[in-house]
């Protein structure tokens, strides 16, 4: 026959030609693939970078309003935005009746502007909940809801002013993949990384934000997750070090690793532990039982007033409790008065969640676990010989480490931004990781105790006994 031939190539597993035609076609869809592939990556890549620089300028902006507020409302420092004078002596330089004023005023702004957000804004969608299913942050309620943190907590509300920065930061990435077409997974991931990025930025913690990306919220160290990650909060840090500078969060002495330093870790993580777990509980508590209808005013008021009276006394109180973890932190705690600003924290922590405030548990995490260690440490001393004595600072700092892994669940991250905070040596890690260690290993215990008395409960013996064995 006189059928055209097709041009043949060998091969050497069966011994049948191959038509050449058909290598070609697959090149060309291979190289056409291979376009289509790398269109996404850049455009992922353009997006982690503006998320970066988005929660930047936010995390810059916000922390300009905090300090705005605070000098404005305690009457201090009031020519500059971000000035040396701590917040801390800025309270105690102001009056008792103008720290009652400010409180109340707190308490005003907190109740309505609440009620508001929940009455009339969106239903507010958790950075928690955009990144596991993937919903999309309303932008009205969630700018109103991290406002309002912001200003409550420069008023003196006691909770954190870190959330909202993350919000900001996750609703930039949200909105900025959505508009780019990322699918459903990438834009779960720069909803994370948006929101370590705004930790990042507000705290100059690059490495701490990242981390908290990778532990907390998407809990994977993959390769496609780190770079994002690293990428958008190393941005977001440089971004605000051009407003507010490389500033260090907590300024401590140098501390000396001793012997009876590494003894007191060992036995403070569990006593820490249980604390901080039972924090975390007392806490999540508080935030479902909250009001979201009209009592939310009234709650919010009354809370705030009180802590409107009682902080002519205990001026380190109102803020987030960077006050008294840097006290604890210098040693210029005594005991007694460790233990009542824990007591009394705790108490307005919970308060005003119940009340329906909302803010981080970051930095009141971290007070609390200085305050608690000063109180320890200050029964170690006293019951032991002097040459079993430790710093107080010292053990305030790894006090505060563990109880914060705790609180927030989070052992990695916890000890990353102690270490950014302070800046503290690096051999400081051994007692650091001995009390973290011992401090979640307690949590983790306490968890599996409630988990097998709600299983008995039950009627079902699944779950074995945490002591068994």
């Amino acid at each position: 026959m006189n059928t055209p031939q097709a041009t043949q190539i060998p091969t050497h597993q069966t011994g049948q030609p191959t038509p050449r035609t058909a290598v070609a076609p697959a090149g060309r869809e291979t190289a056409q693939m291979e376009g289509i592939r790398a269109t996404p990556l850049v455009t992922l890549a353009v997006v982690t970078a503006l998320t970066g620089i988005g929660a930047g300028i936010g995390g810059t902006l916000l922390a300009a309003l905090l300090h705005i507020v605070q000098h404005m409302a305690f009457g201090y420092a009031e020519d500059q935005v971000f000035g040396a004078q701590s917040f801390l002596s800025g309270v105690a330089a102001a009056s008792p009746e103008r720290r009652f004023a400010v409180l109340t005023v707190c308490g005003v702004v907190a109740g309505l502007g609440w009620y508001a957000v929940h009455r009339y804004g969106a239903k507010l969608v958790s950075i928690k909940e955009a990144v596991g299913r993937s919903r999309a942050m309303p932008v009205g309620s969630t700018l109103a809801h991290a406002l309002l943190q912001i200003v409550t907590v420069a008023l003196g509300s006691p909770l954190g002013r870190e959330v909202a920065p993350r919000e900001i930061g996750a609703l930039i990435g949200d909105q900025l993949a959505r508009r780019a077409g990322l699918s459903a997974e990438q834009c779960r991931l720069l909803v994370a990384c948006g929101a370590g990025a705004g930790l990042a930025a507000v705290y100059n913690v690059p490495l701490g934000g990242a981390i908290f990306v990778l532990e907390v919220l998407l809990g994977t160290f993959a390769w496609r997750a780190v770079l994002p990650a690293f990428a958008t909060s190393a941005i977001a840090a440089a971004v605000a070090w051009i407003g507010m500078g490389a500033e260090q969060q907590y300024t401590v002495p140098a501390f000396d690793v001793t012997a009876p330093l590494v003894g007191w870790a060992l036995v403070c993580g569990p006593l820490v532990g249980v604390a901080a777990w039972a924090f975390a509980r007392l806490t999540e508590k508080a935030r479902a039982a909250a009001p979201r209808d009209w009592r939310a005013p009234v709650f919010a008021l009354a809370n705030f007033m009180v802590l409107g009276l009682v902080i002519a006394w205990y001026p380190q109180l109102p803020g987030n409790g960077k006050g008294p973890a840097s006290l604890a932190f210098n040693g210029e705690l005594v005991t007694t008065l460790a233990f009542v600003l824990l007591v009394l924290r705790v108490l307005f922590t919970w308060s005003s969640l119940r009340a329906g405030a909302a803010g981080g548990l970051l930095t009141p995490g971290l007070a609390n676990g200085a305050l608690l260690a000063v109180v320890l440490v200050g029964l170690w001393n006293g019951a032991l010989p002097q040459e079993m004595e430790v710093a107080l600072g010292a053990a305030a700092l790894i006090g505060a480490t563990a109880f914060l892994a705790v609180s927030m669940r989070m052992p990695i991250t916890a000890v990353v931004l102690a270490l950014e905070f302070t800046h503290v040596n690096q051999d400081f890690l051994a007692p650091m990781l001995l009390a973290v260690a011992g401090a979640a290993c307690t949590a983790r215990w306490l968890d599996q105790r409630v988990a097998t008395t709600k299983s008995r409960g039950n009627g079902s013996s699944t779950v074995p006994s945490a002591s068994a064995g």
